[in-house]
């Protein structure tokens, strides 16, 4: 995983672009640039503060859309609900343990990590 992210995104006006086209726009890039990988992959992101845990109970693409969305509002509700949190020592240690893999996204300065059942 690099530290910029590359994005194939069309040479577009952003600001011309509808919120739904905006949103599908954003969409299709994270879906390009999401992926399993292990948790050990992952330290030095953790290290930094980068991490983000989201719930198994949303969409991590979703989640990536709002934040490139600067969708703050929804975040709030999402923190506060406790859907998405910074990763915690704990969790890291768990994960590093079990060699545990993860759903990840980059949604840059953000490093998106998600825990499902990857069977």
């Amino acid at each position: 995983m690099s530290d910029k992210p590359s994005f194939d995104v069309p040479d577009v006006d952003l600001a011309s672009l509808t919120t739904s086209e905006r949103e599908q726009l954003l969409q299709s890039e994270f879906l390009k640039q999401t992926a399993k990988m292990p948790w050990r992959e992952m330290q030095t992101y953790y290290a930094r503060g980068s991490v983000i845990v989201v719930s198994a109970e949303l969409d991590l693409i979703a989640v990536a859309v709002q934040l490139g969305l600067d969708n703050s509002a929804q975040f709030a509700a999402w923190i506060e609900q406790g859907f998405i949190a910074p990763a915690t020592d704990e969790q890291a240690l768990v994960w590093y343990e079990n060699d545990q893999t993860l759903w990840v996204t980059v949604a840059a300065p953000w490093i998106l990590v998600q825990h499902k059942n990857l069977a």
